[in-house]
């Protein structure tokens, strides 16, 4: 049988491909044990091809997984084979994993099996962008159909009701201030919806995510998350993200809320702030041969009971809530603002673990002399 290093040289062709992969891909021999991971299954499982050369497979992924019984089958048939969403999840990866699994004999050597792994993670944060936009761009219309066909129509009931407040008994002008209310209330609501409607250009620069956090935490402190803990776990060499900073304290000041209404009855209530960097985050634009880098991750972590089953998969549409008094359009706004500063949000949950999660583009200095630029977010 081969050995590793003659299996596939350090600096051969066929290395340099499978490096340039952006898929996992390990070689995997009778024993379980690795004999070869290309870059990208170096930073999947965490650890060099040196320390993984001394380790077998399942000492990363769970021995009951489906994975073992497609490579035996593979190495048996001497075929390949291809299965989708296919849970290795174990805490040596770092939690959930639900990947699409491609494995093959290797021609040269039946006994070593090669497994491409494809995450799904990638290609269905895109999916749910794409649905995010497609929801806004219905909001938008709603909102134009209803500041024309609703608000005149409010301001005249409202200037009514002001007037027979004027003249009618206490009982009757209760009735009056209610409708008074229930106006301005509509009002407002069609106003919230109309911030879908807004096409203008987004005005970005070079902006401090710390400082934006560090704002909304000190808002939320003083008012809404008041004696709830916050912890902050940030990357301080963090770059600057490319955006609009008033729009990021909208998102963060709506995640944080959420999450402060969330464990708002825990006695351990506590939210985490963190951002990190994360190299190799590369997503296609939809229309273009662009691939654009995405390397900023902020995340809004609560340990409250969780967003439900069914509605999880459409949290971030319009009118889509959790709250009896809410109009579901807070993260329906969220989605739209990360997805004109062309990023992804993703929220992972379960009961005692939400996380909000948001991939966007770093500030680079030929921004500065062509904004519109992306070729400067190509990975």
């Amino acid at each position: 049988m081969s050995s590793h290093s003659d299996l596939v040289a350090p600096d051969t062709p066929e290395t340099r491909i499978l490096n340039a992969l952006s898929h996992p891909v390990v070689v995997i021999d009778p024993e379980g044990r690795f004999r070869f991971a290309n870059s990208d299954a170096e930073q999947f499982f965490s650890a060099g091809m040196s320390y993984l050369a001394k380790r077998r497979l399942q000492d990363f992924v769970p021995g009951d997984s489906p994975l073992f019984g497609l490579i035996e089958q593979v190495r048996r048939e001497q075929s390949r084979i291809s299965e989708y969403r296919v849970d290795i999840s174990s805490p040596r990866l770092g939690g959930e994993r639900i990947v699409d699994l491609y494995v093959s004999a290797l021609a040269d050597d039946p006994d070593l099996v090669v497994v491409m792994i494809q995450l799904r993670s990638i290609a269905e944060k895109m999916d749910r962008q794409l649905t995010h936009r497609s929801a806004a761009r219905t909001v938008t219309g709603l909102a134009a159909m209803l500041a024309h066909e609703i608000r005149n129509p409010l301001s005249g009931i409202k200037g009514a009701a002001q007037l027979l407040a004027s003249s009618a008994s206490d009982e009757d002008r209760t009735l009056t201030r209610l409708i008074q209310e229930e106006s301005d209330r509509i009002v407002k609501l069609v106003d919230r919806m109309e911030v879908f409607s807004d096409q203008r250009p987004i005005e970005r620069s070079a902006v401090n995510i710390h400082s934006v956090l560090e704002h909304v935490k000190t808002l939320g402190r003083n008012g809404f998350a008041r004696g709830i803990k916050v912890t902050e776990l940030y990357d301080p060499s963090l770059p600057p993200v490319y955006a609009n900073r008033d729009q990021l304290v909208q998102v963060f000041l709506n995640l944080l809320k959420n999450a402060a209404e969330a464990v708002r009855d825990k006695e351990d209530a506590e939210i985490k702030l963190s951002t990190a960097f994360k190299p190799g985050v590369r997503l296609s634009v939809p229309g273009s041969k662009d691939r654009v880098t995405l390397p900023l991750e902020f995340s809004v972590e609560d340990n409250g009971d969780g967003v439900p089953d069914d509605i999880r998969e459409n949290i971030f549409d319009p009118f889509v809530t959790t709250k009896p008094s809410g109009s579901g359009l807070g993260l329906a706004l969220v989605a739209k603002i990360v997805g004109d500063h062309g990023g992804v949000i993703e929220c992972e949950s379960q009961p005692g673990h939400t996380v909000f999660r948001i991939l966007m583009p770093a500030w680079r200095e030929s921004f500065a002399e062509d904004p519109n630029d992306t070729s400067g977010m190509q990975g």
